[in-house]
């Protein structure tokens, strides 16, 4: 079992790994977890990336998908020069925007849609869940328009009294919708993660909808 760490300011156990085995950051044993637990992930899968700088899920992933599918990763910033594979391709550019929404949607669809990205804090956790929540719900935007039936899908969320509305939209787009922390999350962190495993037929989910 790691030593838990109390403070952002020292490498803990999950940072000193990640630098070890060549991860820009330590948020990669998240998901690494987050796929051991729900399987997430295929050979030839095509996944997309969102909010992915420095790129620690997209390595992650690269390495995962054994040089099969491809990884379409997607961040305001530039990944680490170390990222690199040819079954990468990153756009750089924000993604509210219709250029980089077209440019995703070419690339796919997708089987797999997963988001690690978290808002600029301010250290108020009322404004900085809500930040967190507009990026959850951007994230389920992607999911509910780019992924393939069946596709998977995971996203950061800071805890808070919304969480369950989150969850109550992703079921009516997936089969199964739940939370889920990894034990790579930092001890005094209040984020966790909301889990989508297998997309519905659009079908089914527009007949879903128009009974409520």
């Amino acid at each position: 079992m790691p030593a838990k760490s109390n403070s952002y300011s020292k490498p803990d156990y999950w940072s000193q790994k990640a630098f070890k085995e060549g991860y820009p950051a330590r948020s990669v044993y998240k998901l690494q977890e987050i796929d051991r637990k729900f399987g997430m992930i295929k050979n030839g899968y095509t996944v997309l990336d969102l909010g992915s700088s420095p790129g620690s899920w997209t390595v992650w992933l690269l390495r995962n998908l054994n040089n099969s599918g491809k990884v379409v990763s997607v961040d305001l910033n530039p990944l680490s020069k170390a990222v690199k594979g040819d079954n990468l391709f990153f756009l750089q550019g924000d993604l509210l925007s219709e250029e980089i929404r077209c440019q995703i949607k070419e690339m796919g669809p997708y089987d797999l849609v997963v988001c690690d990205a978290a808002p600029l804090t301010t250290g108020n956790r009322t404004i900085d869940t809500a930040r967190s929540r507009a990026l959850v719900e951007m994230a389920i935007w992607y999911a509910s328009e780019m992924l393939k039936p069946n596709g998977n899908f995971c996203v950061k969320i800071f805890q808070n009294g919304d969480q369950q509305k989150e969850l109550q939209k992703m079921r009516e787009i997936f089969i199964t919708a739940k939370g889920f922390k990894p034990e790579a999350c930092r001890t005094e962190s209040f984020e966790t993660y909301l889990i989508g495993l297998k997309r519905k037929p659009r079908n089914v989910e527009q007949s879903q909808s128009g009974e409520n």
